[in-house]
């Protein structure tokens, strides 16, 4: 299956969330901040399964501005 990260660099880490199974990890760097999050993706479907719909190729991320 294919899924995908969202990273954004926090205080001292990088953040790294699967927003199809709203799963999160982090690291030093991206790669390692990806290879965590990888790491907990497939620890949640050994656990929990794979829920229905969860396939990245359903999901869509769009950006978007707001006003202050």
């Amino acid at each position: 299956m294919e899924f995908r990260a969202i990273i954004k660099k926090g205080e001292k880490q990088f953040v790294a969330l699967c927003p199809e199974l709203d799963v999160v990890s982090q690291g030093y760097t991206i790669d390692e901040a990806l290879s965590n999050l990888k790491e907990a993706v497939e620890l949640y479907i050994e656990e929990m399964g794979v829920p229905e719909g969860a396939d990245s190729k359903e999901t869509i991320i769009a950006s978007f501005e707001v006003s202050k």
